[in-house]
């Protein structure tokens, strides 16, 4: 039999993948599991953005290959996002290339950037498609720790001990998942001045920002920022549209010409009714809007996600923002799957225990908000039932 290229055998199925597979099993054994899992939100666009979608769709001509660049309109919707949320200038034309989700955004920035044995930092605890993806491309990763005491920020005294002279690219993703730590302004301005005087790239993965975040930050309100760094953003989350695949990377045109030259080899724009749709959305949802699902719901949820916590005896920062409460487990535990194996099979809910996410994270699990209210009220019910 034909064996696979080597680069399957670095990774593994990601962990989500494998588990909704016991989920699913579990379901149809006839247990009604309640998944606090997965960050896909469970609401819906806003109503002019699914009216674009099925209008465009109407159109016999919206139908055709799309350019990789992304139409126009998309982009300047984009351009409007940045400067309405974050107040940042950019250029439709050269500073914005839309991708497939951010997903792809890393896939083709490390491409863009990074040759085999190349290095790059990596965030732990951190989203595990930056490993995966740096593994299938041959890199050397080193990762950076996240502490807990230290806000979840980069401990930038420990990385200016390290050699840095083969980095080419630092991860970061602030609002942190999974952490919830907070994007700050010293630490992108700190890290401005160390992608500056190191010749690395910084690349922040930022989706989160809008989410229970009363004051949302880019990495590119820093001075000089565009220069030395990438920036990803998404409409998956603070949008409700994850199965759209919608996102952005936003860099100094150089930097987005080296990404275009990748993706426009691999792939096309998405279908056309979704770029006018996601315009539609970038253009006309209101603050408003943004409060109550972003903020409002979402509030409401982790009220109960806190309870949660409380009940099976995790501590947690309550100034934690983004879509997910991050808690430590009880030292009386081995370890987090101990915890959250008993969670699934005595209350029947899912729950992701933080050592997918990297070493920093095995004495840690993550609830997701992204259920309805009374599901997690429930969820809450059956945790109490537990004798804990």
């Amino acid at each position: 039999m034909i064996q696979p290229a080597d680069r399957v055998n670095q990774i593994q199925e990601y962990y989500f993948s494998r588990k909704l597979k016991e989920v699913a099993r579990l379901k149809a054994e006839g247990h009604d599991i309640i998944s606090l899992a997965i960050g896909s939100p469970d609401m819906p666009p806003s109503p002019q953005t699914i009216d674009k979608l099925c209008e465009v769709a109407r159109d016999p001509a919206a139908h055709g290959y799309q350019p990789t660049v992304g139409i126009a309109e998309l982009r300047q919707a984009m351009a409007y996002f940045y400067k309405n949320w974050y107040d940042v200038d950019l250029d439709p034309d050269k500073e914005i290339q839309p991708m497939l989700g951010s997903k792809e955004g890393i896939l083709h920035i490390t491409l863009a950037f990074c040759n085999p044995g190349d290095e790059v930092l990596l965030p732990d605890p951190g989203y595990p498609t930056y490993t995966a993806i740096n593994k299938l491309l041959a890199t050397k990763i080193t990762y950076y720790p996240l502490r807990e005491d230290n806000g979840w920020q980069p401990d930038f005294d420990a990385l200016e001990k390290m050699d840095l002279s083969h980095v080419k690219l630092m991860w970061t993703n602030y609002p942190n998942m999974p952490t919830g730590g907070n994007a700050r302004r010293d630490t992108y301005e700190r890290l401005v001045d160390f992608a500056r005087r190191h010749d690395i790239v910084i690349v922040n993965d930022n989706p989160y920002s809008l989410i229970l975040n009363d004051h949302p930050l880019s990495i590119l309100q820093v001075p000089g920022a565009k220069d030395c760094c990438i920036e990803l953003n998404s409409m998956s989350k603070s949008f409700n549209m994850p199965g759209w695949r919608v996102a952005m990377a936003v860099s100094n045109p150089t930097y987005i010409g080296y990404i275009l030259k990748v993706k426009s080899n691999i792939d096309n724009g998405s279908f056309r009714g979704i770029q006018l749709a996601a315009a539609e959305a970038f253009l006309t949802n209101t603050k408003e809007w943004h409060h109550q699902f972003n903020v409002q719901v979402y509030r409401e949820r982790r009220d109960v996600a806190e309870q949660i916590m409380t009940t099976l005896g995790c501590t947690f920062d309550p100034t934690q923002v983004g879509m997910f409460l991050w808690g430590k487990i009880p030292e009386k535990y081995t370890d987090v799957e101990q915890l959250t194996e008993r969670v699934l099979h005595e209350a029947e809910v899912f729950i992701t225990p933080g050592f997918i996410f990297g070493e920093n994270g095995k004495r840690y699990l993550r609830i997701s908000l992204c259920a309805k209210k009374e599901q997690m009220e429930e969820a809450l019910r059956r945790v109490k039932e537990i004798n804990w």
